[in-house]
């Protein structure tokens, strides 16, 4: 049974004892202020007396919504105005109200915030000590390790990204292996005998539906791949060479790819022969790239000592570059067409523009013995590099210091090394058989965020910029645990650095004017 009764023009009090009521919740309504009452028995006079019930207990209707009704048992146990719900003549039960939606939207406004410096005079202080915390918890929860994937029975050689699935890698053995990985699942899709000897090379055509591989058999293989990462049994095609093919790469559009060897060979597809062969010197080629952003253009290492640039347009090679040790890979940057990184064997990576090969942009040192793989993230900021000295780093690329250095205890001389292409994770293969991923950022939480997480991070991250400077947190921040080996090792070799400044200033102090000339430094040389 429901009775309504008009008491103000705004107000109304409805006197009800349907359970269906209970079920009401507090949120914007009419313009009407509605109190629920649930009650046995309702008359006239008994709404007419919680009016005043109401009216006397809290003045008006403003003062009303403002402290506002929530469940109760009993009247008095809520507000305290009368002694007992007996007065008005009905045992109440709940309350409830439903605020105007020009309250609601009042007592729920976001004020905004004073930005009076005067008023804040300990701002500063404050986002200090958040950032010093954000600093220390993002050392606290660094973990990259994610997942070891266990599956080869020999070293792992080289490693391949698939082009259009995140979850799918390849893989290939020094024993002549080839696996396809499910990293979602981190298991294995199909394991494949590839090659007669080593798996030297590993590419994907742009599709995903074609795999290309090359070993130590001197022969080129093309498998069907399905979108689940399925490889065919037997090869779709076998290219049988004339020497020893060291790595292939695919084109990035068109179907065509390289292998590299005694020569440097561009191939096209459903043909038995090489395009077009280029040759400079007598040194074999052991490793080339394909640009990704100027497709026509090849980068290649030659075990002379050379980086060697080819456009396929051409008949000859372009230009070459002379190091003092040997360059075992190198890749461009994604989003710069000019500019690659070479690992050396000693123990520096060399960012070049190739307009400029005379001297290298920038010389990136940490590694403490040869660095045999480096691979770009695809925002071009940031690379990655797996060092012979068992250990991953992470560089910026306008910086010469790494700015993260991944390692476990079981980890041993890594071999190969790719970014995935959605920016977040690091694959890498090594002497002992296993395959390791890693955390792009050592930090991040994994899995969704909530708007507000997000928010908080973003905030964090922000003040951590703005304090980067600051001796307590640059300290913080760039504190790194070392396996021993390594630190030892780059212990020796900053002493070794430092007695060679040392020799030189004193040559040159203890030399007549002009006889000592200034050293100028070339291509590969560190001051």
């Amino acid at each position: 049974m429901a009775t309504e009764v008009d008491l103000l023009p705004a107000d109304a009090i409805i006197v009800s004892s349907k359970p269906e009521a209970e079920n009401l919740v507090d949120e914007p309504g009419s313009s009407e202020v509605q109190i629920h009452i649930l009650a046995e028995t309702s008359t006239h006079s008994t709404a007419q007396t919680l009016r005043q019930y109401f009216m006397d207990g809290f003045g008006d209707r403003t003062c009303y919504l403002e402290l506002g009704l929530c469940v109760c048992s009993q009247v008095t146990s809520s507000f305290g105005k009368h002694p007992t719900g007996a007065e008005v003549g009905l045992p109440l039960v709940h309350l409830r109200a439903r605020r105007a939606p020009s309250v609601y939207e009042a007592i729920n406004k976001v004020q905004d915030r004073n930005r009076d410096p005067t008023q804040h005079p300990f701002q500063l202080e404050r986002e200090y000590k958040r950032a010093l915390n954000a600093t220390k918890l993002e050392r606290v929860y660094a973990k990259p390790f994610l997942a070891g994937l266990d599956g080869h029975s020999d070293g792992v050689h080289v490693l391949c990204k698939h082009p259009t699935s995140l979850s799918l890698l390849l893989s290939g053995a020094e024993d002549g292996e080839m696996i396809c990985w499910n990293l979602a699942k981190r298991a294995v899709v199909k394991k494949v005998l590839a090659h007669d000897g080593a798996v030297n090379g590993l590419c994907i055509h742009r599709t995903g539906k074609h795999l290309y591989s090359c070993g130590f058999d001197q022969t080129i293989k093309k498998w069907d791949i399905s979108p689940e990462g399925i490889i065919s049994d037997m090869p779709a095609t076998t290219l049988l060479g004339k020497c020893v093919y060291q790595s292939i790469d695919h084109h990035w559009f068109d179907d065509t790819f390289v292998t590299s060897g005694q020569t440097v060979d561009v191939w096209v597809d459903q043909k038995t022969e090489p395009h077009r062969s280029f040759a400079w010197g007598v040194e074999s080629v052991h490793h080339v790239k394909f640009n990704p952003i100027e497709t026509y253009l090849l980068g290649a290492a030659a075990h002379d000592r050379t980086i060697i640039l080819y456009d396929m347009r051409g008949s000859a090679p372009l230009r070459k570059v002379l190091l003092k040790m040997r360059t075992n890979t190198l890749s461009w940057n994604p989003m710069e067409p000019m500019t690659f990184t070479a690992a050396n064997e000693d123990y520096n990576l060399y960012t070049f523009d190739m307009r400029k090969l005379s001297m290298p942009l920038n010389i990136h040192m940490d590694h403490v013995s040869a660095v045999m793989d480096v691979d770009y993230a695809p925002s071009g900021r940031e690379f990655v590099s797996a060092g012979y000295d068992k250990c991953l780093r992470i560089f910026q690329v306008d910086k010469s210091r790494s700015k993260e250095i991944y390692h476990t205890k079981r980890m041993q001389r890594v071999t190969c090394v790719r970014w995935s292409l959605d920016n977040r994770y690091i694959v890498s293969g090594s002497d002992e058989m296993n395959i390791r991923l890693w955390k792009a950022k050592a930090s991040e939480k994994l899995g969704i965020l909530k708007p507000r997480e997000k928010a908080a991070m973003n905030y964090a991250e922000a003040l951590k910029t703005q304090f980067a400077h600051l001796p307590q947190i640059r300290r913080i921040s760039r504190h790194r645990h070392v396996p021993k080996m390594v630190y030892n090792a780059s212990h020796q070799m900053r002493e070794m650095k430092d007695k060679e400044k040392r020799k030189e200033a004193r040559r040159k102090a203890h030399s007549k004017p002009g006889k000592e000339p200034e050293k100028k430094l070339v291509a590969g040389e560190r001051e």
